[in-house]
């Protein structure tokens, strides 16, 4: 169900005989019927159906040129589904909810291409992949031609792959993905805190006559008793809105509200000692949009808003999280055709990468 539909290759010249050579070679890994005597081919990264705790490890640099590969996020293992993974990536290819700028569709994809291929965090000195279990499981299958339906197809899938306590760092995908991700959350766990860092409050109650789209998911949560409404907080809002008190909806919902001029010229890491005592320990979901740091550094989104966060304090809040009881996190609204050199997907996949650094039981190298 959430394995990778389509893989994408690019043949120059005599390529194509190489992508014919790993075609037989994952032909000859699935069927008794075309195996090798060959002793010495280079096993495809799947991971391995063994019984025994065995934890994945992405395929790094020295084992694999960096453009070469299978472009799973981290260069990972691929896997059908979540058994036996403590973490795992999975793209939401979804851009219809968007109410300006398309292309988040491609945002898993651009992600994946872009992810860091080193696994050891040298910013916080932890290397997930000595504790945890991870894969990328692929994408969700979703209707692109229904945003209803397709957020049933998302909550119903995130239902089976949270059902172990796999914990879901998902790749979208417009921000309309985390209503449906938070409804199998509460679903699993009850109301969950919520970190949201983001240029706009997404808190709508509609938009041109629409309850669902990226600027209603937290309304919509807000409705369903999908938050604990004192354990939420919103960093970064700024720009224009519908109306003056746009960004005090939260406020009025119960929320901590930070706006990003309260961030401006300072470092971040004591606004995240006041986030840690506020969620506590509780089960917390964290949402990044990738508009909330300012497009000089992440020009590929759909709605920028000039002043934003800088990619240092982006940094700082994600390190800020360690210690709480992450359930989920998302990164959004990396959109690929509005990028400037891979720069917006290159900060979201690392961003992504320091979410799995923070997950409970994570721990620097020895």
């Amino acid at each position: 169900m959430f394995g990778v539909r389509r893989v994408s290759v690019w043949c120059h010249m005599r390529g194509f005989q190489s992508a014919w050579s790993g075609y037989r070679l994952a032909r000859q890994q699935s069927s008794p019927l075309l195996t090798t005597s060959t002793q010495d081919v280079r096993q495809l990264h799947t991971s391995s159906s063994k019984s025994e705790r065995k934890l994945n490890q992405p395929i790094v640099a020295n084992q694999m040129p960096r453009p070469g590969g299978i472009p799973s996020f981290m260069r990972l293992p691929i896997q059908q589904d979540t058994k036996g993974l403590d973490a795992c990536f999975v793209g939401v290819p979804l851009d219809i909810g968007c109410s300006n700028r398309t292309g988040t569709r491609f945002g898993p994809r651009y992600l994946r291409c872009e992810s860091p291929q080193r696994p050891v965090n040298q910013g916080t000195g932890v290397n997930p992949f000595l504790t945890h279990n991870v894969a990328d499981i692929g994408d969700v299958f979703i209707n692109l031609y229904n945003l209803p339906e397709a957020c049933r197809n998302i909550r119903e899938q995130y239902q089976n792959i949270i059902s172990n306590k796999c914990i879901p760092l998902t790749m979208g995908g417009d921000h309309t993905i985390s209503y449906p991700i938070l409804q199998a959350m509460k679903d699993k766990y009850g109301p969950v805190g919520l970190i949201h860092v983001d240029a706009h409050p997404d808190l709508q109650d509609e938009v041109l006559g629409s309850p669902i789209g990226h600027g209603t998911p937290f309304k919509r949560a807000y409705d369903e008793g999908l938050l604990d409404c004192s354990r939420v907080i919103q960093i970064g809002l700024r720009g224009t809105g519908y109306s003056s008190d746009d960004c005090n909806i939260g406020r009025n919902l119960g929320f901590r509200v930070v706006g990003a001029q309260e961030c401006w010229y300072k470092s971040l890491e004591p606004l995240m000692a006041e986030v840690r005592e506020q969620m506590g320990e509780g089960p917390v979901y964290l949402s990044f949009d990738i508009d909330a740091i300012d497009p000089c550094y992440c020009p590929g989104t759909g709605t920028p808003e000039v002043g934003g966060l800088t990619s240092i304090q982006a940094l700082e809040i994600v390190r800020g999280c360690r210690g709480l009881n992450l359930v989920g996190c998302d990164l959004v609204e990396v959109s690929p055709p509005y990028d400037v050199a891979g720069m917006t997907a290159g900060t979201g996949a690392h961003l992504l990468f320091e979410m799995l650094c923070v997950l409970p039981g994570t721990r620097c190298c020895d």
